[in-house]
């Protein structure tokens, strides 16, 4: 794919799905059949969740679900990528030199895979079950330069502003967003997700993807609502609580985008003497 012009839509898609504990091929299924469709939408990037292939509550099976970077799985989806000609994030658990880890593949409209993220920020038990990433990942692409996160990485805004100052110019997260009663009363709902994901889009002044799980696993409700946010913090699609396919553009250069940016002069507004 050579360079799309700046001023051209690009269309990104969530796929929001419930991963089914345990079914890799079942849930490889689900997958393509909603990356399929987001390309017969016209999508050229598509993003799923987090440990979307096997499901998140899995420490005590990892040994047997966890892959290699370039494993069954994934080489699945790199041709499932060639086949729809699009940019696609899987979220997986891999293995790599013996060590698990939560992981974001990206795969090209060429069907090869060309970056995997290790997800830097473990949540909780996530210690206990995979090895921490060290390295922020940006790769440029034809659709632009895109950052790659996951879930919990949304929670360190000096982390995604990392990302920024690295060139991104999309960011992409895979998730699995949870909860349950005691923190749904707390305030954790899907609109906090969304908000959360506008936030981030606002603060550093790029188009961002996130992609988050729906359903229940292990008595926790995954939350929903992934999104495409514009520079703005402006919600483009939203995928509410069910398993769905939402799309949005993103447009590089247009003339309300650098009206906007004339106004919101946020990151060469910081006071780096002051902290």
């Amino acid at each position: 794919m050579s360079a799309l012009p700046r001023t051209e839509p690009i269309r990104a898609a969530v796929a929001q799905l419930h991963p089914v504990p345990d079914d890799v091929v079942g849930n490889l299924a689900r997958i393509g059949t909603m990356v399929r469709e987001a390309a017969a939408g016209g999508a050229k990037l598509v993003v799923v969740p987090e440990t979307a292939t096997t499901g998140y509550f899995i420490a005590d099976r990892l040994d047997r679900l966890a892959e290699p970077e370039d494993g069954p799985s994934a080489n699945a989806l790199a041709a499932l990528a060639g086949e729809c000609g699009v940019y696609l994030a899987v979220g997986m658990a891999i293995i790599a030199d013996g060590t698990y880890y939560d992981a974001q593949l990206l795969f090209s409209p060429e069907g090869k895979r060309v970056a995997t993220y290790r997800k830097v920020h473990l949540f909780s038990a996530e210690r206990e079950w995979y090895g921490a990433g060290d390295t922020p990942v940006v790769v440029d692409t034809p659709l632009g330069k895109i950052g790659l996160s996951i879930c919990y990485d949304f929670m360190f805004p000096e982390f995604i502003r990392r990302l920024v100052d690295n060139g991104a110019e999309i960011v992409i997260n895979s998730t699995n967003w949870i909860s349950n009663d005691f923190q749904r009363g707390m305030g954790w709902t899907g609109a906090a997700v969304e908000s959360l994901a506008r936030t981030r889009a606002l603060e550093n002044g790029v188009w961002l993807v996130m992609a988050n799980c729906t359903g229940e696993e292990a008595g926790f409700g995954s939350l929903g609502h992934s999104c495409v946010c514009s520079p703005s913090g402006n919600v483009l699609a939203s995928a509410g609580d069910r398993e769905t396919v939402a799309m949005g553009d993103i447009v590089h250069e247009s003339e309300a985008l650098s009206a906007w940016r004339g106004i919101a002069t946020y990151r060469a507004d910081r006071r780096h003497e002051v902290y």
